[in-house]
Parts: structure tokens; C-alpha cells; sequence
């Protein structure tokens, strides 16, 4: 369905946050994005799979990848289209579902669109709590507001069939997780703005850190953003039970000590303090299993074709791309990278714990913990 002018069909629920038409935004920043990420894996390393769905109203456009790594794969279909009806989420061959709010969500993605593509979706998420609310996030550089985001997070389980390369691959959720999240507000997004007076400075300087681990009766969640300086702007330690009715554990301020790839910026393990954990501190150990350079091919940024909001033309866009992980691996690593990795630590009350899970690490321009001089520098 599509109207004219600015009425949509969301106009006609209750859902209005300003005296916009939902259209709208209620902010102009050309920057204001809503987004869905999600990922799946087999707790192995056979394979990781993470897509995803954005709208950037300010920019008139929505766009929608699923990007698999499997082995020495790294396999993209994207898709891009004027956004003219925010209730509709899909885009091209890939389409969201939201079954149950909160609960459960359906993902999409055609098979044989765009011609040549090498990938087929159709899955369902499902989780057993609510998701948690992770810190807003806000930044400002040298006078332009970069980031003013808001995410929640949620762990659940997979079910349904993943094609690659005409083979079908069983999802079930007693193999299948992944992490799964909504976030919007401001970020940098479409095509790139001059920088202007902040030219030596990257949008998100330093450090990120993000792994969210499903041990089964209970998740973890580790974030942390930390500057070049050594200042935080954000950071969370995390105890999710997944009883309902058991409250969350706050695990106080995590302490990271990462084991780097001489020349790379990309860590082969981590070690997570949290030393104020309920019944006695806990180290949480990571060991990558299966990395998805998102960076390439999916429109986290790296390169300057296709970049998340980014206008591709007044009709859809199907694209399949076809990479080699040892041949993105180079400029891979200095955007966002994704891995499944096995987590494990010993509780103090209750033994030894293993779980899976996202682990996710950027290091952008200069960080001189880890031996960063400049915004092209690898580790030693």
C-alpha cells in the first residue's frame, strides 16, 4: 500500500511521538536510522551467518543484507529501495516478520534473487525473556552530535532451514542461537559527509567491545566503548537468567584483556573481569570460532558502494556478492568484525560454565594500549 504526501498506513495507530506524521521523524539530522540486526550460529564453527534490516526516513531509504561465512566464503545478498511505507519490512528478497513482539520473529530471504545468489533464508527466532536495555549512547565531536542511540538486546534460539549453495542446512533451536537487536536514533549512515574540522577524528574513536554469550540457563553481557585516552563511554556487565522471575545480576565494571594478531587488528581470545559479580568476581574467557567480516559487502562502511542508507536509485536493487575471507580479511579488520565464539568461566557457586556467542571488537584510529599509534597501525 503506499499514499501520497506524508500519511502512512502507521498513521493509523496510535504510535505518534510528535505532531509528525510517523513519516517523520521528530528529529531532521539526516543521520536518524531504525534498524534490526540479527545473527545465527551452530555453537561451532561451521558457519555465521548475520543480517539485518534498516529505514532512514531523513534519507528516503531502506536497504536489508544477510551476509554467511562458511569456511573460505563470505557470502552477501543485499537489497535497497525508497522507503515509502514504514510498516513494511522487507526489501527485495528479504523480509521480516514479528510474529510476537518481543518473542519471536520470522526472517525471510528468497531464494535465487537476485539471479546468481547463493543464498536462502527461511528462520524463526525465539526467546524465552524480555531483552535488556543497554546504555544510550552519546557522542559528540568537535560540535556535531555523531551517535545519540538507543539499543535493547536479546539471546534466544534458531529454527527453520539456511540454503547455501543449493545445499539446505537444518536449523534447530537445540543447536541454533544467536543475539538479536533493535536500535535507532542518530549514527553516521548514507552517503559519506566531508569531515571537515574532524578529519583526523573516526566517528567511533578507540576501542568497541560487544559480546553478548547464551549459557543456557542464563546469558552474559559484556559491552564496552573506551576512547584512546582510556575514557568510557559506555560499558555494561551483565546477568540475565533466563527464569523470568529471577532478578538480573549487575556485574559492576569489566575489566578486558585481549590476546592480539601481530599484524592485524583482529584478537584471537579475551579475557573478561567482573569483579564485582554477585556471590564472587568471575573471569569470562573468549575464543573465537568463525569470523564475519560484516564490513565487506554488508554496508557497515568500509566500502564506498554500499553503505547502510546510502541511495541507490529511485528502483529496488538486488545485488549477491561472492567473497574470499582471505582476500577481505585485510581491510576487514578495521571496520566492525563478528565472530561466534565459545565462552567459558568458572562460577563460584555453581562450577564451570560454557556457553556461545556473539564477540564482536572493532579498534578504529589510534589506541595506544594495544600499541595503536595512528588509524593505520597493526598490532605488534
Amino acid at each position: 500500500m503506499h499514499t501520497s504526501g506524508s500519511i502512512s498506513p502507521w498513521d493509523d495507530f496510535p504510535v505518534h511521538q510528535s505532531s509528525e506524521y510517523v513519516r517523520h521523524p521528530a528529529t531532521s539530522d539526516r543521520n536518524f536510522y531504525d534498524r534490526y540486526y540479527f545473527n545465527l550460529h551452530p555453537c561451532a564453527s561451521e558457519y555465521f551467518a548475520v543480517f539485518g534490516l534498516g529505514q532512514y526516513p531523513n534519507l528516503g531509504t531502506t536497504d536489508a543484507y544477510l551476509a554467511v561465512t562458511r569456511g573460505d566464503d563470505h557470502l552477501v545478498v543485499r537489497a535497497s529501495k525508497p522507503l515509502t511505507d514504514r510498516s513494511d519490512i522487507s526489501v527485495g528478497p528479504i523480509r521480516i516478520e514479528v510474529v510476537e513482539p518481543l518473542r519471536r520473529l520470522r526472517v525471510i530471504v528468497e531464494p535465487d534473487r537476485p539471479a546468481g545468489s547463493r543464498l536462502a533464508m527461511d528462520v524463526t527466532w525465539t526467546s524465552p525473556v524480555d531483552p535488556f536495555e543497554e546504555p544510550r549512547q552519546y557522542l559528540r565531536a568537535r560540535g556535531t552530535v555523531m551517535f545519540d542511540t538507543q539499543r535493547f538486546a536479546q539471546l534466544g534460539r534458531w529454527e527453520g532451514t539456511l540454503t547455501v549453495d543449493g545445499t539446505d542446512i537444518a536449523v534447530t533451536p537445540d543447536v541454533c542461537g544467536g543475539a538479536r537487536d533493535r536500535s535507532w536514533g542518530v549514527r553516521p549512515v548514507g552517503e559519506r559527509q566531508p569531515d571537515g574540522i574532524r578529519q583526523t577524528i573516526p566517528a567511533l574513536a578507540g576501542m568497541w567491545n560487544y559480546m553478548p554469550a547464551d549459557f543456557g540457563d542464563h546469558w552474559l553481557i559484556y559491552l564496552c566503548h573506551e576512547e584512546p585516552d582510556g575514557n568510557r563511554t559506555m560499558q555494561t556487565g551483565m546477568r540475565v537468567w533466563t527464569d523470568p522471575d529471577r532478578p538480573r545480576d549487575l556485574l559492576g565494571r569489566p575489566e578486558w584483556t585481549h590476546d592480539t594478531i601481530s599484524g592485524t587488528r583482529l584478537l584471537s581470545g579475551s579475557r573478561i573481569t567482573f569483579g564485582d559479580a554477585p556471590g564472587g568476581p568471575i573471569t569470562v574467557a573468549a575464543e573465537p570460532l568463525c569470523t564475519n567480516f560484516i564490513s565487506i559487502g554488508a554496508g557497515y562502511g568500509v566500502e564506498p558502494d554500499w553503505r547502510h542508507g546510502m541511495w541507490q536509485g529511485e528502483d529496488l536493487v538486488e545485488q549477491a556478492r561472492s567473497y574470499k575471507v582471505s582476500e577481505i580479511r585485510s581491510l576487514g579488520q578495521y571496520g566492525v568484525v563478528d565472530s561466534v565464539a565459545r565462552f567459558t568461566y568458572d562460577d563460584p557457586a555453581r562450577g564451570p560454565q560454557e556457553g556461545y556467542g556473539l564477540y564482536e571488537h572493532g579498534f578504529f584510529g589510534p589506541f595506544p594500549k594495544l600499541g595503536l599509534t595512528d588509524r593505520g597501525d597493526l598490532f605488534g
